[in-house]
């Protein structure tokens, strides 16, 4: 007699995989969104923070998997 039933085949940890990559895709986007506003501030925006143009390139060449 088998005690295996439907309930203890299940994937429990389904759900919580499920949330760690919506956590992911929310962090890329958020990378490739404020990575992309940084070149267009102005030179102003970039004295008050203490960035360079330089800087701004080099982040935004970044791929949004990449912190």
């Amino acid at each position: 007699m088998s005690t295996l039933t439907d309930n203890s085949m299940t994937n429990h940890h389904a759900q919580g995989v499920l949330y760690q990559i919506g956590e992911v895709l929310h962090v890329w986007h958020e990378r490739y969104r404020t990575r992309r506003e940084l070149t267009h501030w102005t030179a102003r925006d970039l004295q008050d923070v203490g960035l360079s143009w330089s800087d701004i390139a080099y982040e935004a060449d970044k791929p949004f998997w990449r912190a």
